[in-house]
């Protein structure tokens, strides 16, 4: 991926593509599908100039963890204290550069600890990019994820923008449900629904995003038959705006991004509504010192009062090879209009003993309204190849 472009982040919108106040605006009535479909089609066909077959790249990581957990338990239940937990990815990428300029890529990512009666494909799109810009087309994270700033971390995989590393149990029970304390979800699912995304070349620091996604599908098989439409339970007509700039003022860094996003829900039932979520961030960086905070706001497609806010702020100090961070998350769930709060505290520390290798170390505490709390201190490894 070149270098020129920054992550882009996804955003997710739940309102008619048709009427939407801000793509009805910007592209009018029927006309946002047609530019970002026939756009893929039009740059295919430029990929007709000769030049050499794709060169094939693979990478990855391992992250594995010995984890304990001091979770709170329910009567009479008795829970697991020491755990190993791992999360491995193998990614593919073929790429190559036409004589025309244009940039022709695909890339699959396989998650290789996904249970045995899943499909280990997370994700699988190509790409096209040149002065213009890039389009991803397939199942690939939309612009709100890909633009999105995060806040600082103790370990990027225990309290980052998404969270691999848990073993939290927030009922206590056996088979309890372990809660997703990340915050870079549009609606359920989204990030692997097949969409095709566009985001601009990087203008003196500045990138801007958007994504179309017609129906919650990630199927791999070109053949399976359409959905039938409005199915309850589905989600269609997504669409994702973000926008993020980085840059530099008097020796501090500066990250600011922001994102929306809207999936319409089908066969509404009572109390439903279409899932509606934003989010913004903002990374300060100085001398080593990093300081941010990232919030998302969702409906989780709801109508009433049933928003779910997700506030972080963290820090981190980097000094060498060696890290030291801290993190603070609050998510906040209402349910018809009764509020129930989870905190969460964390403190680590990595060190770099190699090329994209790192030994990490944290401890996280949990709040949990419910009286369901937990510590959990976890030290592992990292390494990229």
């Amino acid at each position: 991926m070149a270098d020129e472009y920054l992550i882009m982040m996804t955003v997710s919108h739940s309102c008619d593509i048709n009427k939407c106040p801000i793509t009805g605006k910007l592209f009018g009535e029927n006309k946002m599908k047609k530019v970002l479909l026939s756009g893929v089609a039009l740059l295919a066909m430029a990929t007709s100039a000769q030049a050499e077959g794709l060169s094939l790249d693979l990478s990855g990581h391992f992250k594995g963890y010995g984890v304990y957990n001091n979770n709170d338990e329910a009567a009479g239940v008795s829970l697991d204290e020491l755990n190993i937990r791992k999360e491995t990815e193998v990614h593919f990428t073929g790429e190559t550069t036409l004589d025309s300029g244009l940039t022709v890529g695909v890339h699959v990512e396989a998650d290789v600890d996904r249970d045995d009666n899943g499909s280990i494909v997370e994700e699988s799109y190509m790409y096209l990019s040149g002065g213009w810009g890039r389009v991803n087309f397939g199942e690939e994270d939309g612009a709100a994820y890909l633009l999105q700033v995060s806040a600082p971390n103790a370990d990027s995989n225990i309290d980052g923008l998404r969270q691999y590393i848990s073993t939290y149990n927030s009922t206590g029970t056996a088979g309890g449900a372990n809660i997703r304390l990340d915050y870079d979800q549009v609606a359920p699912g989204s990030s692997k629904y097949n969409k095709v995304s566009y985001m601009t070349p990087v203008f003196n620091g500045f990138q801007a995003g958007v994504s179309y996604i017609p129906t919650m599908s990630d199927d791999g098989n070109g053949r399976t038959a359409v959905n039938a439409d409005n199915t309850a339970g589905d989600y269609a007509d997504g669409i994702e705006l973000a926008a993020r700039y980085e840059g530099a003022f008097e020796g501090v860094g500066v990250a600011v991004g922001a994102g929306y996003g809207t999936y319409d829900r089908e066969a509404k039932a009572a109390g439903q509504d279409d899932n509606k979520t934003w989010n913004a961030g903002l990374d300060l960086d100085f001398a080593g010192f990093g300081l941010g905070f990232a919030y998302l706001d969702t409906n989780q497609g709801l109508t009433g009062s049933n928003d779910q806010t997700t506030m972080v702020v963290g820090a981190d100090y980097q000094m060498g090879a060696y890290k030291l961070g801290a993190s603070w998350l609050n998510q906040e769930t209402e349910t018809a209009g009764v509020k129930a709060d989870v905190e969460r505290y964390t403190v680590g520390a990595s060190y770099s003993y190699g090329p994209g290798m790192s030994f990490r170390g944290s401890v996280s505490m949990i709040d949990n309204d419910n009286n369901i709390d937990s510590t959990q201190v976890s030290l592992g490894t990292q390494v990229n190849f």
